[in-house]
């Protein structure tokens, strides 16, 4: 997503400031867009994903390091967001604010409800109880192969 990393697309992926860490977000700033899903598995993700970077690369509201998060809201469709440093013209302009903790995982995406169940039990072990979960997939399929990492970050609300 950022043209200044070595694939010319996605950063290298640091997870240590995201692992095991609380984040408290003040209306921070993202577009939204929907992705259509069939049992969780994204339809079109990607024509959603590059309408929104249009968006957010014509107004110049690209971030340092932008995220792309998806929230699975339903076995047939996801709210995704991506952070933007201003609000962005005829886009889908929304702020979230929260308290999240948040833990970085690497593996293929079929170890995603292994990662849920170890998010639940990291905000058990914190006092806390989840209100829901936001996944940020931190590399596009491609630059995740060149890099060797797919690392994916949940947050979870508490």
């Amino acid at each position: 997503m950022q043209n200044n990393s070595e694939t010319g697309c996605c950063s290298r992926f640091n997870p240590e400031p995201w692992d095991g860490k609380e984040h408290h977000w003040q209306n921070r700033k993202f577009v939204k867009g929907h992705v259509c899903s069939f049992f969780h598995i994204p339809l079109n993700f990607g024509k959603v994903i590059v309408k929104l970077m249009k968006q957010v690369t014509d107004a110049k509201a690209e971030e340092k390091e932008m995220m792309c998060i998806s929230d699975e809201k339903s076995l047939f469709g996801s709210d995704l967001y991506i952070s933007v440093s201003k609000d962005v013209p005829n886009a889908v302009n929304f702020e979230i604010s929260g308290t999240f903790l948040s833990k970085a995982f690497e593996g293929p995406f079929s170890d995603i409800g292994k990662w849920i169940a170890e998010m639940n039990k990291f905000v058990t072990s914190r006092g806390k109880e989840t209100k829901r979960l936001l996944f940020w997939y931190t590399t596009c399929p491609k630059c995740a192969k060149y890099y060797g990492k797919n690392y994916i970050v949940i947050f979870a609300e508490v």
